[in-house]
């Protein structure tokens, strides 16, 4: 699965706002630059995620964007639902992607992909963004262990 830079973005500036959180509203030209995203491209994802409640705007000098809804109401997995519009690795195991496969009947591998769309989606749809962001950043020590050729991770 790889999400979109679309998803990226509008996950970076959702976490700038959950860390501000019942602050004040954080200016687009703010969020842009904390999150290196290009303005024009974060103005049309701040509304989208205001279209889905889970942000809002304030107009003025002082105006900006805030969290329109609690932290531990929304979801890694809505969130990239929303922009990508599947967690499915591939097309004959999404429910709402869904396309048949000529093979279906008889692939062996298709099983894994199941297995793996059920496991990321269950911890997608399980992390909230207020869990997320207690959490800490990831290491690049992290990422190659326990892994034995890994090529293509």
């Amino acid at each position: 699965m790889r999400v979109s830079k679309k998803t990226d973005y509008a996950l970076r500036a959702l976490f700038t706002l959950v860390d501000h959180f019942g602050g004040v509203p954080i200016p687009i030209r703010e969020l842009a630059r904390r999150n290196d995203v290009p303005k024009k491209f974060l103005e049309q994802i701040m509304l989208q995620l205001k279209a889905k409640g889970w942000v809002s705007s304030e107009a003025g000098i002082r105006g900006g964007y805030v969290l329109a809804k609690s932290p531990e109401k929304i979801t890694m997995g809505e969130v990239v639902r929303h922009f990508d519009g599947i967690l499915a690795p591939i097309d004959c195991v999404s429910v709402t992607g869904y396309t048949r496969c000529s093979q279906e009947s008889v692939c062996k591998f298709r099983r894994v992909f199941l297995d793996a769309r059920n496991y990321v989606a269950g911890v997608m749809d399980k992390a909230t963004l207020a869990e997320i962001a207690k959490g800490v950043p990831v290491t690049k020590r992290e990422i190659s262990s326990g892994f034995i050729g890994g090529e293509g991770i």
